[in-house]
């Protein structure tokens, strides 16, 4: 259907006419413009994972969750740009570039390299750490207080972890003398994370072996060394690459009959015992500094949270396999037996 401008009607009209029909036409077309501006722009933010979508599924859960407990509804009223490296950490500073490149508004990461390379990317867009393992030694924040710059969300401090979870496998196994920990070297976190290990180690008088991994192509030849070596459990620090592998490893460590340890997801696929952050509260508390960004808050004015609320998870059922019994000092403290 044609439209016809003011033009088409100036054929055979007076001045008076003219002005009357630009009057109408005007006030026709007033409330469209109007409306137009009341559309309230939906905000944009990004999320850079370091491994896949289903590594994270019951985190990512709890984080979704956490949006829609503020009122956040993804699609309707917030739109999530995810990005996925796929445990190949050097895709993550071309990820970070593209999320910036849409300017979103926030940015979402989890784990020491996701971070580091959004911070990178970019000192303007706030940046939320789901979870991180020491964000002040990892020179991601100025302080936990007061983070400055861009950054702001939680940090776990990844060394005690590491110090309790090498504590534990010592008591439920006295006799032990020598610890394998499989690490990812190229994470920024794995350094202080070992050395605080080896302080707890040496009072524990236990000796640690290093097994390092990189990505899930060199699984094999890490676990054809490491069972060769004269080891008596196995241990692990905290990554991305690890956890989205942990019924892999789980698997090699029954196979092996290494008590083994590590975070909750690996007690879940087979493990024997985990001592971990809860993650998925984590995520769901980044939800809050999400919110708090959106609405004009400086991340930098933000302090960082650091993790409070830690798990003992038994699994039984391994020990059993292993023929272990797990002394009953640790099972009353356990959050979790999974039988």
């Amino acid at each position: 259907m044609r439209r016809f401008a003011i033009a088409d009607f100036q054929f055979g009209m007076g001045p008076t006419a003219i002005i009357v029909v630009a009057l109408v036409l005007g006030l026709l077309a007033a409330p469209l413009s109007a409306h137009a501006q009341q559309i309230p722009k939906v905000p944009r933010i990004g999320f850079l994972g370091a491994t896949s979508e289903s590594a994270i599924a019951s985190r990512l859960t709890a984080f979704r969750q956490g949006l829609r407990d503020l009122g956040y509804v993804e699609g309707r009223n917030l739109i999530i740009e995810f990005r996925w490296a796929e445990g190949q950490y050097d895709r993550l500073p071309d990820l970070a570039a593209e999320l910036v490149a849409l300017k979103v508004e926030a940015l979402v990461t989890h784990g020491t390299p996701g971070t580091l390379a959004a911070k990178r990317a970019t000192t303007t867009i706030p940046i939320v750490m789901a979870l991180v393992g020491d964000a002040v030694a990892a020179g991601l924040i100025a302080s936990l207080a007061r983070p400055g710059g861009n950054i702001t969300g939680s940090t776990f401090f990844n060394p005690e972890i590491g110090g309790k979870r090498l504590e534990l496998l010592k008591e439920a196994l006295p006799r032990l003398r020598r610890v394998a920990v499989l690490q990812n070297p190229d994470n920024p976190a794995t350094g202080p994370n070992f050395h605080a290990m080896e302080l707890t180690a040496r009072s524990l008088k236990v000796a640690l072996q290093p097994v390092e991994v990189r990505g899930p192509d060199e699984f094999e030849s890490a676990f054809a060394a490491l069972a060769e070596r004269p080891v008596g459990a196995l241990a692990m620090i905290e990554d991305p690459i690890l956890v989205d592998n942990a019924k892999r490893i789980a698997d090699f460590a029954a196979k092996h009959r290494f008590p083994a340890t590590g975070f909750k997801e690996f007690a879940e696929a087979g493990g024997l015992m985990a001592y971990a952050v809860d993650f998925p509260e984590m995520y769901r508390r980044a939800a809050l500094f999400v919110d708090k960004l959106l609405k004009g808050a400086k991340p930098g004015d933000l302090p960082v949270e650091r993790a409070t609320k830690f798990e003992l998870i038994i699994n039984l059922k391994t020990a059993k396999a292993l023929g272990l019994t797990i002394p009953q000092s640790i099972l009353v403290r356990a959050d979790e037996v999974i039988q």
